[in-house]
């Protein structure tokens, strides 16, 4: 038993001496310790802000509308108050449908087809190409038509009255025209000839319509119905 006790007695002695060398190791500061790593680290080094506990994180605002600079001329502001009116209206977009509803328009004109001519027009305008149509079917006359294309076609006018917008167009055409009597012998115009001319026409569409087409409402210009 005395043994045994002299044993632990050495053995707690030896682990004391071990655990107070690691304490003089371990335990100190010296002073030049290198300090605790940052959990991040700072690009650029900037400092960190402090920030405010539950500081709500502010989101831009998807519904707020950006300021659009104000058109300077009266067209320009017409058109603008139109694309408000209807955001799916694009100025470039309308003038290529109206290229493609003044060449369906003359040419269905020359050819007497009233069947293409009702849903493009007015019911005033029908009523005009119509009387015109009728009277040189009385005469049996024809019209022998080909278009050639476009010169120039730009925006002259517009308003909004409401929900109603009209656009006036100018559009510089070119097309062969000549008109026969029934015999076959000719009346009016050139059947070799290109012949060059501008007409004004105006569009009219109710902006807040499920239809978004453009309907003829009046025509002017150097060409005649009778010369189509």
């Amino acid at each position: 038993m005395n043994s045994q006790l002299l044993f632990i007695l050495l053995l707690a002695t030896v682990a004391g001496i071990i655990l107070f060398r690691l304490y003089t190791v371990l335990g100190r500061r010296t002073g030049n310790e290198r300090p605790p790593p940052e959990r991040f680290e700072r690009v650029g080094g900037a400092a960190e802000q402090p920030q405010a506990p539950n500081q709500p994180v502010l989101l831009p605002d998807r519904n707020a509308r950006t300021e659009e600079p104000q058109p300077s001329d009266p067209v320009s502001q017409a058109l603008f108050d139109i694309k408000l009116a209807d955001r799916s209206f694009d100025a470039d977009h309308f003038l290529d449908g109206a290229r493609k509803a003044y060449e369906m328009i003359v040419t269905a004109f020359a050819h007497a087809d009233r069947t293409a001519l009702r849903p493009l027009l007015s019911d005033d305008v029908f009523h005009t190409f119509d009387q015109v149509i009728a009277e040189r079917e009385a005469k049996k006359q024809k019209v022998e038509f080909t278009f050639v294309g476009f010169k120039e076609v730009k925006i002259a006018g517009a308003s909004l009255n409401k929900t109603v917008a009209d656009i006036t167009v100018s559009l510089a055409a070119q097309f062969i025209s000549a008109t026969l009597d029934s015999e076959g012998k000719l009346i009016e115009g050139d059947p070799k000839a290109v012949r060059d001319v501008t007409d004004i026409w105006s569009f009219e569409r109710n902006v807040r319509a499920s239809d978004p087409n453009w309907r003829l409402v009046a025509t002017s210009g150097e060409a005649d119905l009778q010369a189509h």
